[in-house]
């Protein structure tokens, strides 16, 4: 939880502020910080939610510490998604290919209306 204590001093907070927004104590604070105890996961969703930012970064699964936002999912029809499934499995320079020809493609439709 060195995160932790790193976040909250970006923030100039103190361990007591913090406590007080997250409804708990300056000395559960002082220990997350400190490696005594570990927090609890509805606590490090509070932690999350106020440091904007997500559990993994809090723990230190990952580097990347912006929240993670959904993504908005496609309504692709069957024969779509097999098209971006097959696109995925293909290597980089066959990826280049498929884009080339698409784009080479889409270009000629415009030009044809």
């Amino acid at each position: 939880m060195e995160r932790l204590k790193s976040l909250r001093e970006e923030r100039g907070i103190s361990q007591q502020k913090l406590a007080k927004q997250i409804g708990t104590n300056q000395q559960n604070i002082h220990r997350y910080e400190h490696g005594f105890y570990e927090p609890d996961i509805g606590t490090l969703k509070l932690l999350a939610n106020f440091f904007n930012t997500s559990i993994d970064y809090l723990v230190g699964n990952t580097g990347v510490r912006n929240k993670i936002e959904p993504v908005e999912s496609f309504d692709l029809n069957e024969l779509e998604a097999n098209l971006v499934e097959k696109y995925r499995c293909l290597p980089e320079n066959a990826k280049r290919g498929i884009n080339a020809l698409v784009n080479e493609l889409t270009n000629n439709e415009r030009k044809i209306t």
